[in-house]
């Protein structure tokens, strides 16, 4: 596990993020290490595409100094890549330095903001050819062993069976427009996630599968708090739940975190179902808020046998909000008591 630095954020650069996120029309800000704290130094707004934008980044990036460059992507314009710089001319404890200081920085800005990271030991690590290179990198399929491929073969092969049982009327395209036979969705459920990203407040939208017409119908749509959020969602039953949650920790103010609830009373059969989909819901929720004007969605799905352990402080840790504050807080109160030198031996009369 990497060590962390200690260096903390300054008000100027939460402040500018935080305005950066909300105005959207900012590409880059470059941050670095100053005075044992995080500070902006520059601040670049958008032109063109993200690979159009990097060519402008050269002459803000010297041969020794290292840096952070936080960076807009352009689908969905609401997430952000992390560009750590620390070029191979960088001095030894520059770099150390600033290795320890990463997780420390995307914690506490949000660490739901950032879904990507790039690595740069060079100004060519960071060109619009090095970038798509690294997405390239990213979908290229995993390397698998001989047994691996042939379970995946296999899977593949069950997958095209079970399209050809259900042709006809019940067969449909999921909303990603891959071709893939997915759920059908009642126009109840599907307002109801697409109301969820034009709202501003706290909602909590929870949906089931119909395993009749496999179809994802609404189960309820109500006002919730982090802390009734446990309380709405089916106890003995798989669901799946969106919640839209505004709080006042750092850079988002509201996610919309996408739960999959599968209780350990639940039938092995809706179990099973239950599993299989969820990814494939996550995305066809997500290709639902997409459409509207705003939202966030958490890239972390969370995952609970228990809905009763949803409470805020849960949340709070699953979604990396509030680390900082509580280390400082017992830093804090480490460095106050004083070391209390313990009892010696009572004396023999």
């Amino acid at each position: 596990m990497t060590a962390t630095s200690g260096i903390g954020l300054s008000a100027e650069l939460t402040r500018a993020f935080s305005a950066a996120v909300e105005t959207r029309n900012v590409r880059f800000i470059k941050v670095v290490i100053q005075n044992e704290s995080l500070v902006s130094v520059a601040s670049i707004d958008v032109v063109g595409s993200l690979e159009e934008d990097l060519a402008l980044l050269d002459s803000y990036l010297s041969d020794k100094d290292p840096c952070y460059v936080l960076t807009r992507l352009d689908d969905p314009s609401s997430e952000w890549l992390l560009i750590s710089y620390v070029p191979d001319g960088a001095k030894v404890r520059d770099k150390m330095l600033y290795a320890s200081t990463r997780n420390s920085l995307t914690k506490s800005l949000g660490s739901t903001v950032f879904t990507d990271s790039l690595f740069a030991t060079s100004k060519a690590d960071v060109t619009p050819e090095a970038y798509a290179a690294h997405k390239r990198h990213q979908t290229a399929p995993q390397p698998m062993s001989a047994r691996e491929q042939e379970m995946a073969d296999i899977r593949a092969a069950e997958r095209e069976a079970a399209g050809n049982v259900y042709e006809g009327s019940r067969a449909r395209q999921n909303h990603l427009g891959d071709g893939k036979v997915g759920y059908k969705w009642s126009s109840e459920a599907e307002d109801a996630v697409k109301q969820l990203g034009r709202g501003e407040g706290s909602q909590v939208v929870i949906l089931q599968i119909e395993l009749s017409t496999e179809t994802i119908v609404l189960h309820s749509n109500s006002e919730a708090q982090a802390n009734t959020l446990s309380s709405l969602i089916p106890p003995s039953e798989p669901s799946f739940t969106l919640f839209a949650w505004p709080h006042s920790y750092p850079a988002t103010k509201r996610d919309i975190i996408f739960i999959y609830s599968c209780p350990s009373a639940s039938p092995i059969k809706y179990r099973m179902v239950y599993s299989s989909g969820a990814l494939l819901i996550f995305k066809e929720a997500k290709a639902f808020l997409e459409t509207t004007p705003s939202f966030l969605l958490a890239p972390k799905k969370l995952e609970t046998s228990d809905p009763s352990e949803l409470t805020e402080q849960y949340l709070m840790q699953e979604l990396g909000f509030g680390n900082s504050t509580a280390s400082n807080t017992l830093n804090s109160a480490t460095q106050g008591s004083a070391f209390a030198r313990p009892r010696g031996p009572a004396r023999r009369r």
